[in-house]
């Protein structure tokens, strides 16, 4: 009579610890299945991530008085789009003196108005072997905040590139997978980070606006779908003639209400691709 009870004590008590057991497995796994696609995606697209290192040769001024003129050496991350070397990055990242004017101007008077204007005078494709490739602008597009870069002679080598035309869509609150190469001092190494989708934006156009989470992501990188595919590109959103009143307050405003990162959904890059002049042609085309 004693050994039923007991029993059924033991049989509680295992069913207790089962089903604690369940409720930390289930979340660990879905982290681990999670993880796995994102390692996949990034074993397979890591190459077509490069830094792009530029020279930038800027002047500024401040109501027209006092030009000074500076010069610095910057890394970027750019993303193949093609094997033969073109390379999309942020157009922000490249050439920040549209950015900082419209930042620094909005709501100025002509007499502290900020203007600068910005010069590319050396670009290079870094690959991970070491290799340096000597590029140039051939395709700028503010509209879209995309300029493409292509080496000035053939690679030895076939590339590995992203391929546009195989490109997906994202819903609101998805996980998406976004790769990036580190700075110098990172030994510029390959990166993966899990974003997410907080917001879809339908018109003008389509795009995507990631969270504001922390994490290893820059301009220029690339997103993909946890399935493999590309979601699009990293960029900057600027909204111009607006003011967000004086001060530093104000100036806070104007960049919270102006500026935003988004993501370029893989069509609009591939259809800006298509307007990038033929190799041979040194004209650089410019889209406002």
């Amino acid at each position: 009579m004693l050994i039923y009870p007991a029993f059924f004590r033991f049989a509680r008590i295992r069913w207790i610890a089962a089903a604690a057991l369940s409720i930390c497995v289930v979340p660990v796994s879905k982290a681990d299945e999670l993880a796995d696609k994102g390692r996949a995606i990034y074993r397979q697209h890591q190459h077509a991530v490069v830094t792009v290192q530029i020279v930038l040769k800027s002047k500024f001024s401040v109501g027209g008085r006092g030009a000074e003129s500076n010069e610095s050496r910057q890394d970027v991350t750019g993303t193949l789009v093609d094997p033969s070397g073109l390379t999309v990055l942020s157009l922000s990242a490249t050439d920040p003196g549209q950015l900082l004017q419209s930042m620094l101007s909005g709501g100025a008077d002509e007499d502290s108005r900020f203007k600068m204007e910005t010069e590319l005078s050396d670009v290079k494709i870094l690959l991970d072997d070491g290799t340096e490739l000597a590029s140039e602008v051939v395709l700028r597009d503010r509209d879209l905040d995309l300029a493409f870069i292509r080496p000035k002679t053939k690679p030895s080598a076939t590339l590995s590139a992203l391929d546009l035309s195989k490109s997906s869509k994202a819903d609101i609150l998805d996980q998406i997978i976004a790769l990036n190469r580190l700075g110098n001092s990172a030994g510029r190494a390959y990166a993966a980070s899990v974003e997410r989708i907080s917001a879809i934006v339908q018109r003008p156009r389509l795009f995507y606006v990631p969270d504001a989470s922390l994490s290893t992501t820059t301009l220029g990188s690339p997103a993909f779908t946890l399935d493999g595919k590309v979601l699009g590109i990293f960029v900057m959103r600027a909204l111009k003639g607006k003011s967000g009143g004086g001060g530093a307050l104000g100036m806070l405003n104007m960049q919270a209400e102006n500026f935003t990162g988004i993501i370029l959904p893989a069509d609009d890059i591939l259809k800006a691709v298509k307007q990038v002049p033929a190799v041979g042609d040194d004209k650089e085309s410019s889209k406002k």
